[in-house]
């Protein structure tokens, strides 16, 4: 497998005489955590729908481990701000729903695994309807992960969340990236969340959206938002969104 396994070649996108996306080309590496920040309204959710599949581009091409995009994938889960998790299911049953190939017995041991992963366990066998915001965004990213998806296109999954269990849900999301390996394309307004978990982290302009400017992360994990460099990079990437 090539070392960029996502390559964004001049992607631009319009609806009717709208232009959402103008001409962005970056590429993501094999187990890259890249975050993407841009203005209210600037594409940020059309670009990654465009990159995921669920979008056509009108001009330029997307290639996933070297091979062109043309729909959604398997090998990609899609994680939105708008939840997924299906009400009449346990969450043990969510996680089970998209597993394949494995017998009954084997798709439940699984399913527990990452339950207990993302601090569920105990409620497997609870509906939705019954967990707090958070405890379904746990299940959401485990119903994510279960399936281990290459990537994970992420479209502000936190952002309905109070701000302590959006920071918990970060730290969480950071400490299974540290036991399995996924390639993150995160979309966030929020730039600490951004600089929390991201390896990178691309502004975008306002719409249509450009790439204004590029920042590298390299700050080890766990990372400490109240350093003195990564309040600088804040202020530079405030900066750069004209804050």
């Amino acid at each position: 497998m090539s070392d960029k396994q996502i390559l964004v070649d001049g992607i631009s996108k319009s609806f009717g005489t709208l232009s959402v996306v103008d001409g962005v080309s970056f590429d993501v590496g094999d187990g890259e955590f890249v975050a993407i920040v841009g203005p209210s309204g600037c594409g940020k959710s059309t670009l990654l729908n465009v990159i995921a599949g669920f979008e056509r581009a009108d001009r330029g091409k997307i290639r996933i481990d070297g091979v062109e995009v043309t729909g959604p994938s398997r090998n990609g889960i899609m994680i939105s701000q708008h939840g997924s998790v299906f009400p009449w299911l346990t969450v043990q049953e969510n996680l089970m729903f998209g597993l394949s190939g494995a017998g009954g017995r084997d798709q439940m041991a699984l399913a527990d695994r990452y339950i207990a992963m993302v601090g569920l366990a105990g409620f497997e066998a609870a509906y939705p309807h019954e967990l707090s915001g958070g405890m379904l965004k746990r299940v959401e990213l485990a119903r994510a992960l279960v399936v281990k998806p290459e990537i994970l296109y992420m479209d502000e999954p936190f952002s309905a969340l109070d701000a302590l269990m959006s920071l918990r849900m970060q730290t969480e999301l950071r400490r299974i990236l540290d036991e399995e390996r996924h390639t993150v394309l995160l979309i966030t307004h929020d730039v600490e969340e951004a600089i929390y978990l991201a390896d990178r982290i691309l502004v975008l302009s306002p719409r249509p959206a450009t790439i204004q400017t590029t920042f590298h992360v390299d700050l080890p994990h766990p990372r400490k938002l109240s350093s003195p460099e990564a309040q600088g990079l804040r202020e530079a990437i405030l900066k750069e969104l004209g804050l």
